[in-house]
């Protein structure tokens, strides 16, 4: 019932603040080249960041029919409690009339998570460019009900469809990426020009470390301090296709290149441990690139620490079964799941590996998985936490030097308490 009553307030609550963030928009008349994708979309806005600089303005940590409207208006969620929402109704009038950022660019994260997203975020936005990078199962839960009414025949061509709402809004350029077949179908319902992007046959070598991942695309190699998906290529292939737009020289070394925390981040932990933090979110397409890149890696001992994949709807049961299929292609040498859905799902499909001496183990909550991990972990070990339910409070805890605590995921106070609440 909760979450019926919500989906029916969200757009109109959502209203409210779009209405004074276009007042806004008329004001500032900025350029918007919006980027968005089921996933990848964050890197993909950094990555143009990385290039423009501070010749434009960035929607940082804000994506939604709520967050993009607040960062238009300049306002801000500090501990994303109730108690915030009566200042910032009070504050939004005022907002809408303040003197516009000096930025003549406004480069938008836009997500697509739920029917009438795209519809809604198109109308506000109406983008010069959209970069379109991936389509893919997430927040499919949401979509479950279009396909029981037979609207659409598949969760997938239901989200594609809704980005596609948003696409169609865009005033002059779409740069997509071709890998997505269900992107390739929408794009018929595109009329301005289009920029099609694949990495296949365009990417020559992908060498990743704990260190740094290297692309060689062409004849010209690009290297990050960051463990990066193959996928990346597509990215900085759409990178290159906008700033041959804009007219602007590329700089190949990426050199301001910086992601936010939980998206592979490496640090060191105890006993010499290495610590890759890929917690802030996790669907069967996040978990796949991340896995295969973390495999390519070359160490000694290879953990894997995976949680739930949230929010997939009565696809649940498939996509975690899906995981083991995945996680078996992989030569990982412990693997410790953590949820009722991975534990329920994945686990008896990965039991079998234990013949292979892959110890396999699952644990309901993150507390479990911390006193198992200081229990079992002997010294040197490369280990990946990917998934949901607070693993970013586990590596809290193994971290060497606590100050890399304030580089993970959700730091603010909402979710200070309810790691707490596990214990941790």
């Amino acid at each position: 019932m909760i979450q019926k009553i919500k989906y029916l307030l969200y757009f109109s609550l959502a209203n409210y603040f779009a209405f004074f963030a276009k007042i806004r928009l008329k004001r500032w008349k900025p350029r918007i080249f919006a980027v968005t994708g089921s996933s990848g979309k964050t890197t993909l806005l950094h990555l143009i960041e990385s290039q423009l600089g501070g010749r434009a303005k960035y929607s940082f940590k804000a994506n939604s029919s709520f967050g993009i409207p607040f960062d238009i208006l300049g306002l801000h969620r500090e501990t994303l409690t109730l108690g915030e929402w009566p200042k910032l109704f009070v504050l939004t009038p005022f907002r809408a009339f303040k003197e516009p950022p000096n930025e003549k660019i406004y480069v938008v994260e836009v997500d697509c998570d739920r029917p009438g997203e795209g519809k809604f975020l198109g109308e506000l936005l109406r983008p010069e460019v959209t970069l379109w990078i991936s389509s893919s199962k997430t927040h499919s839960m949401n979509f479950d009900r279009l396909i029981e009414k037979r609207i659409f025949p598949s969760v997938e061509e239901s989200i594609a469809h809704e980005f596609g709402n948003f696409v169609i809004t865009t005033q002059k350029l779409l740069i997509a990426n071709a890998d997505y077949p269900v992107i390739k179908k929408q794009l018929a319902r595109v009329k301005i020009k289009i920029k099609e992007v694949s990495y296949r046959g365009f990417l020559k070598k992908y060498l990743v470390s704990k260190k740094e991942t290297e692309f060689q695309i062409g004849s010209k190699k690009y290297t990050f301090q960051y463990l990066l998906p193959e996928e990346t290529c597509a990215s900085i292939l759409m990178v290159l296709e906008l700033l041959d737009y804009l007219g602007v020289k590329p700089d190949p070394t990426f050199k301001n290149f910086k992601l936010p925390p939980g998206r592979s981040s490496v640090f060191r932990g105890v006993k010499g441990t290495t610590i890759v933090d890929s917690t802030y979110n996790a669907n069967f397409d996040s978990m796949s690139v991340v896995l295969y890149a973390f495999g390519e890696i070359e160490a000694e001992s290879k953990w894997v620490v995976l949680g739930d994949m949230l929010e997939q709807g009565k696809a649940e049961k498939e996509e975690h079964e899906k995981l083991a299929e995945l996680i078996e292609e992989h030569k990982f040498d412990r693997i410790i799941l953590m949820g009722p859905r991975i534990s329920e799902y994945t686990y008896p499909k990965l039991r079998n590996l234990e013949n292979r001496g892959v110890k396999v183990v699952k644990f309901l909550g993150p507390r479990e998985v911390l006193d198992y991990l200081e229990e079992e972990i002997e010294g040197g070990e490369t280990i990946l936490f990917k998934g949901a339910r607070f693993l970013d409070g586990v590596i809290e805890h193994l971290l060497i030097d606590k100050r890399d605590v304030a580089k993970l995921p959700r730091r603010e106070k909402v979710w200070d308490t309810r790691r707490r609440k596990w214990g941790l």
